[in-house]
């Protein structure tokens, strides 16, 4: 713990090196598989968060809106469905829309605590400053840790909710995701809670792919900037404006993905992994899977996972939705 007031805390949960180890790992699994594969995760720096909150405030970029609709339009419905004690939020980011969460719990009953999980501590303590005036009488706790690996290490004690909002469930791959929920399902049952899960809808392509391929050109900086990472962490030698930015609709997988194409053949040198890589001409990097749900499917996965689903709520134009499920 870096720092305790009456009210708030952050607590440590990440082992040494943990961001430089878990970088090393992927890179060397994803970059000499076949095709080529980098998780998402590492678009994140200072530059590249910068760049996805231009993203959401993109006129192609609707998850963002259409979520903060719901949330504005039923977390009172929402919270009255489960009340809580505690609000556990993983990847809370800057903890933008959770004022109206916390609004609705604090309605509809005794809320005590919130807890932010991230890796990124200065996130954290910034979202707890911009938070902290808003509700005095909340104990915020803000946790660094990997809320894929490390959920066992949050509360089990108490009525909880958590909450998984921003589609970023749609990151994982079906298998992956199975697991993931399974395993907040088992955090939730020891003491009871519930889960609230921000899904995007699968839609016309011609209303996805510009949302991952804007005129601007925002959202293909961001794609890059994957490549300037490894450049920075690992002393990688990408030429980052020899990757072209790729967008594409997989309608059997009902997946957005996010590429980056090689123009040219090259070789690439990443010191910090011991690796040297070749791309071909017209070679393609996967970056990011952005699964799109259908509510019936959503419900389907969450009671496969061993959750009762309490109820769904979309924005008005049905572009996302937000399930609330009870793990017991």
């Amino acid at each position: 713990m870096t720092f305790s007031t009456d009210h708030r805390s952050v607590f440590h949960h990440l082992p040494p090196d943990h961001v430089g180890r878990s970088l090393r790992a992927d890179v060397l699994a994803g970059l000499t598989a076949s095709p080529k594969t980098l998780p998402p995760k590492w678009f994140y720096d200072e530059r590249g968060s910068g760049l996805f909150e231009q993203i959401t405030e993109l006129p192609e970029y609707y998850p963002t809106r259409a979520e903060r609709e719901v949330l504005e339009l039923f977390s009172e419905e929402i919270a009255a469905a489960s009340p809580a004690e505690i609000l556990i939020e993983l990847g809370s980011g800057s903890s933008r829309k959770t004022p109206l969460l916390l609004d609705a719990l604090n309605e509809a009953g005794p809320l005590r605590r919130y807890v932010a999980v991230d890796v990124s501590e200065s996130a954290l303590v910034d979202a707890g400053n911009a938070l902290a005036p808003a509700f005095p009488d909340l104990e915020l706790h803000a946790v660094t840790a990997d809320f894929e690996t490390q959920l066992h290490l949050l509360p089990r004690q108490g009525h909880r909710m958590v909450a998984f909002l921003g589609g970023t469930i749609g990151n994982f791959e079906p298998a992956a995701r199975a697991r993931f929920l399974s395993d907040i399902h088992e955090l939730l049952g020891s003491g009871g809670g519930s889960l609230l899960l921000g899904t995007d809808l699968v839609k016309s392509p011609r209303v996805l792919v510009p949302a991952y391929a804007d005129a601007d050109g925002v959202t293909a900086d961001f794609n890059r900037n994957v490549l300037r990472v490894l450049n920075t962490e690992l002393g990688a030698d990408f030429d980052v404006e020899a990757f072209e930015h790729v967008a594409v609709w997989r309608p059997r997988e009902e997946w957005i993905e996010m590429r980056l194409r090689a123009s040219r053949p090259m070789r690439v040198h990443l010191p910090g992994v011991n690796l040297d890589i070749r791309f071909h001409d017209g070679e393609e990097l996967r970056t990011e899977i952005s699964a799109k749900f259908r509510v019936e499917g959503v419900a389907e996965e969450l009671q496969g996972a061993g959750f009762s689903v309490l109820g769904q709520w979309t924005d008005r134009q049905n572009r996302y939705a937000l399930t609330l499920a009870d793990a017991t």
